[in-house]
């Protein structure tokens, strides 16, 4: 089986690794050429144009930004797939966006799944993301080698968008337990207690989570590498908040979720790690005690 994998970011290049060192025949393209070094070096053969990619591939990947993104990728290369090609979405795009792009697959006899994945760079590393997929179940079993050689859960949901509507779903959690650890943060060190006092508190107590375990650098180290950038959780609310609306939801949490990262990026923390929530609160909380 030979994958095409397009969208080497900080996602999916671990990730298109994760594929070359499973002995997967792989070949990638990136919009900019010298992302794909490091994969070109180990003798992954890199594709010049999507169109490239598409005509030697049985599986299609990609990991993109967004949804505009996602669409633009898609129609370079959808035209171009081979017979009975499937192509498979693992960016956070949207259930419209996944519909859209599953339609234009049907129209060039490909399938489709929207196949977002849960976790960070780090566990992109390590295979262990959880990928949650919507599209036919018997297209899912198809492909679900190839996933398993990226995440150690692949779940199928439903049909097409059923993935991309939970990816945005678990992104509310995280979006709201970011918060939530940034105003704890602020409280304790309020009260005189260091940062990583309170955080291994956390971390030990009854909301200990697999999230609180891998973003403790995040919460603090100022020079911690970014997983997930303050711009990009603030665009997966606004699509979540979108959804919600169209279905008459009021969602107060995300709500207000994406108010505090809309305010990160506006004070220049747009390609922050999203947890700097909670390094501006503590600076709030400083703030204060200089000018009380």
């Amino acid at each position: 089986m030979r994958v095409g994998f397009a969208g080497l970011g900080h996602m999916g290049l671990p990730m298109a690794t994760r594929l070359a060192d499973h002995g997967l025949t792989l070949t990638v393209w990136n919009r900019t050429a010298s992302r794909a070094a490091p994969l070109a070096a180990r003798g992954v053969p890199v594709a010049g144009s999507p169109a490239a990619l598409a005509a030697g591939s049985d599986v299609l990947i990609t990991m993109l930004a967004d949804g505009q993104a996602a669409r633009e990728v898609w129609s370079a290369l959808l035209p171009a797939c081979r017979p009975g090609c499937t192509g498979v979405d693992m960016s956070t795009t949207g259930p419209s966006a996944a519909r859209e792009i599953a339609a234009e697959a049907a129209r060039h006899g490909a399938d489709f799944l929207d196949a977002p994945v849960s976790g960070s760079t780090a566990l992109a590393e390590q295979g262990t993301l959880t990928t949650m997929a919507g599209g036919p179940a018997e297209v899912f079993e198809r492909v679900r080698p190839v996933l398993a050689a990226l995440t150690t859960r692949q779940v199928h949901l439903g049909p097409a968008g059923a993935g991309a509507a939970m990816k945005l779903a678990v992104n509310i959690m995280i979006a709201a337990t970011n918060q939530a650890v940034a105003e704890a943060l602020a409280l304790a060190a309020d009260a005189g207690i260091t940062p990583a006092s309170a955080y291994d508190t956390l971390a030990a107590s009854a909301v200990a989570s697999p999230f609180l375990g891998y973003k403790r650098d995040a919460y603090l180290a100022d020079d911690a590498p970014v997983a997930f950038t303050t711009a990009l959780m603030a665009k997966d609310l606004e699509l979540a908040l979108s959804l919600a609306g169209h279905a008459g939801l009021a969602l107060p949490v995300a709500t207000a979720a994406r108010r505090s990262l809309a305010d990160a990026c506006a004070a220049g923390y747009a390609d922050a790690d999203f947890a700097c929530v909670a390094r501006l609160l503590r600076v709030g909380v400083r703030d204060a005690h200089a000018t009380s």
